[in-house]
This record gives structure tokens, C-alpha cells and sequence, in this order.
């Protein structure tokens, strides 16, 4: 993995500690549901978080294809590189 990947893993794993109130690991392999067992709501507070932190709009059709911390790592990275 690239140190882009790790530093934006790294941010989803900082945002779901800040809006789940406990410790997350985040792996690119995490499913965020599952794994992380975030709900929709804690979701979009941790997608808020990563807008603040990378100044980014991140566009609720591109979540609909989201299931792991890797995917999501990537369409930051994704949104990032056309900003």
C-alpha cells in the first residue's frame, strides 16, 4: 500500500474513534458495517469528519459502492488527486 492509502486509513480510522467514542482499528479489509459495526448514521458522521480533514465533498451516490475501509480510503484518494 502507498503512504496515500495509509495516511487516508489512517484519517478513518481517527474520524470513526472521534464519532464512535471507542478505539477503531481500520484495515484496508475492514467492512465498515460488519467489521467497524458502524450504522448509517455514525457513517455520515464519519464522513463528515473526512470532508473536514481532507477539504473534500465526498457525493452520496459514489457511497452506494462503499462496503470497506479500503474502498472508502480510495474514493478519497480518487477525490483528492481531481481536486
Amino acid at each position: 500500500m502507498d503512504t496515500v492509502t495509509d495516511l487516508s486509513l489512517r484519517e478513518i480510522g481517527v474520524a470513526a474513534t472521534k464519532v464512535l467514542g471507542r478505539a477503531v482499528e481500520v484495515r484496508a479489509e475492514s467492512h465498515i458495517g460488519r467489521d467497524l459495526a458502524v450504522d448509517s448514521l455514525a457513517l455520515m458522521n464519519i464522513i463528515m469528519e473526512l470532508e473536514d480533514t481532507f477539504d473534500i465533498s465526498i457525493p452520496l451516490d459514489r457511497l452506494a459502492s462503499v462496503e470497506t475501509a479500503g474502498d472508502l480510503s480510495k474514493l478519497i484518494n480518487d477525490l483528492r488527486t481531481r481536486a
